[in-house]
């Protein structure tokens, strides 16, 4: 019986490209995500959070359904927690094996979004006490979003990405309709716009990979 030698080098240039491709999809496989895994929880803590706020603080004082004053935000909160640990878990499980300036990127781009949200909370939790309470809130949420917003674009800058700039430059566009509406307004479009936006965002992105595959 003849031995066999898996080390031997590959017959032809056509087998050596066939090979590369494998080893590349197979490293692309063990890198890449669910992008539904990243897109879905933000999308869905938007939605069910704003939602709630626009119908127990809707535009002019109007409540539609009298929840307790202290859910809407509660539910806000735990809804972007959760969000929050998915991410950091999808986060690792993809960092996990990459070394030198991906990691480098990854590493600095999640510790701008903390220090990001970190300044905001800061600054805003010193004036926002000096408005009314309605535009308290849309100070908080606009400034939040505007932020979200603002770190998509510049990640699509660091990852090449012409889809993250696209959205947000949506973001963008409906927090500004939601400033200018006003308090409740904002709070339905950025449920909607936003949540639904960042859902169907994570759809397309998951549909496209699968074609590609």
């Amino acid at each position: 019986m003849t031995p066999v030698d898996d080390d031997a080098p590959p017959a032809s240039p056509a087998e050596s490209l066939a090979l590369i491709q494998q080893e590349r999809a197979a490293v692309a496989s063990t890198v890449s995500i669910n992008p539904l895994a990243y897109y879905l929880p933000w999308g869905l803590a938007w939605m069910v959070g704003y939602g709630l706020l626009f119908v127990r603080y809707g535009p002019d004082g109007r409540i539609f359904v009298d929840l307790p004053d202290w859910l809407p935000l509660a539910v806000l909160f735990v809804c972007m927690a959760l969000a929050m640990v998915s991410t950091l878990v999808v986060s690792a499980r993809r960092g996990r094996g990459v070394e030198g300036r991906s990691s480098w990127q990854g590493t600095a781009y999640g510790l701008s979004w903390f220090l990001a949200f970190v300044g905001v909370g800061s600054t805003l939790g010193r004036f926002a006490p000096l408005l009314p309470d309605q535009e308290q809130g849309l100070l908080w949420g606009s400034v939040s979003v505007g932020t979200v917003a603002v770190m998509y674009m510049a990640g699509s800058a660091i990852w090449l990405s012409r889809d993250m700039f696209i959205l947000g430059a949506w973001l963008t566009v409906i927090n500004i309709a939601g400033v200018a509406l006003g308090p409740g307004w904002h709070s339905l479009l950025i449920s909607a716009g936003g949540g639904g936006g960042l859902c169907l965002f994570g759809a397309v992105l998951w549909l496209r990979g699968r074609r590609r595959g």
